[in-house]
């Protein structure tokens, strides 16, 4: 039997190849206590082991149905990344996944993420981290594990890319959509911005009007208004959902109010919105104007200012728009369900 000799002719090591493991472990612990601060019942085991453990009976579920999305940010990372500030990305990165989940009629229970790059920046990652934690505390979910992927040469320095998995939980017999039915009321939830959808657009746009992100907009920079992270409507929605009277529920993402709202429409249903409703937010106006985008192209591309849209029965209308008011959201009365398939609009945005 030989031994093998370990030192090496050449006395290489991980590290020298590009990956630091001692770095990874270091963000580990940095972001133990981020993590802790999103612990909630059913968390049986998290950050450490090879897999975290969830108990549905300790989170009160008798029946239940798993619920399961997985989304990114998108674009909005190459902004975050040229600007620095990448600490709201973790917030849209929660914010995409668990809005989606509770259109379903779920209750977001756990959070995993994965963070890739070419060489692991401790202090960048660990401030993306802490904004996922964020995330998880706002919509009472856990963050119970993710992975820190370190490829060198897969990503150009200072770059990363980010995922997002969430698992969410509802009593069966409870899924959404359900019910839709002809004269239901929409109701709009206001939205924080650009939130994650349409970036590829907006780059291109600020790339035309010759202006950094550091230009003055509105009290703030230019950059500061676009990367506004995504509302998250998760603990708001599931009230009203409880309070009786939703019927669906759409997230306003990538395709916008014309490409969403559809999809919780039972065939042969569509829908009528009456633009002036709201006021089209000012980054959503200079978007339009510096980039002369119609109105139609912006309704498909962008959230124009409206988040989510609960699809409500007409007499629950007016007190589940005073519940959402009370909880903090803008409520717009948009309009209502139809007759005939697909989204008409009245009125003007810009």
């Amino acid at each position: 039997m030989t031994t093998a000799d370990t030192t090496g002719k050449n006395g290489l090591t991980y590290a020298e190849a590009g990956v630091d493991i001692d770095a990874g472990n270091a963000l580990v612990e940095r972001i133990k206590p981020a993590a802790k601060r999103t612990d909630r019942a059913g968390v049986m085991a998290g950050l450490g082991g090879f897999g975290a453990l969830f108990d549905l009976k300790a989170a009160g579920y008798q029946d239940p149905v798993l619920v399961a999305a997985t989304d990114g940010v998108g674009t909005k990372l190459r902004i975050a990344i040229d600007t620095g500030h990448v600490d709201g990305v973790g917030i849209d990165l929660v914010a995409m996944c668990v809005n989606d989940l509770v259109c379903q009629g779920a209750e977001p229970l756990f959070f995993l993420d994965y963070f890739a790059t070419g060489k692991l920046e401790t202090e960048t990652a660990a401030r993306v981290v802490e904004g996922i934690a964020e995330g998880c505390v706002r919509s009472g979910c856990a963050l119970i594990g993710g992975e820190t992927a370190e490829m060198p040469g897969m990503y150009p320095a200072g770059d990363f890319d980010l995922a997002g998995f969430a698992v969410g939980a509802m009593e069966r017999g409870f899924a959404l959509p359900d019910g839709v039915a002809e004269g239901d009321v929409l109701l709009g939830l206001g939205s924080d911005g650009v939130h994650s959808n349409g970036y590829s657009l907006v780059r291109r746009i600020v790339e035309l009007s010759g202006l950094g992100w550091d230009a003055p907009f509105k009290g703030a920079t230019l950059g500061a208004a676009l990367l506004a992270p995504t509302r998250l409507y998760v603990m708001q929605v599931l009230a009203a959902v409880r309070a009786g009277g939703v019927h669906a529920l759409a997230h306003i993402t990538g395709g916008g109010l014309t490409e969403n709202l559809p999809r919780v429409l039972p065939d042969g249903m569509g829908a009528q919105i009456d633009l002036n409703a709201w006021e089209l937010p000012p980054v959503f106006r200079w978007l339009a104007e510096t980039g002369g985008v119609a109105q139609g192209e912006m309704l498909k591309t962008f959230n124009c200012g409206v988040g989510m849209v609960l699809v409500c029965a007409a007499d629950r209308a007016d007190d589940l728009a005073a519940m959402l008011t009370d909880a903090g959201e803008t409520v717009h009365r948009l309009g209502h369900v139809t007759a005939g398939e697909g989204v008409s609009y009245t009125g003007a945005l810009l």
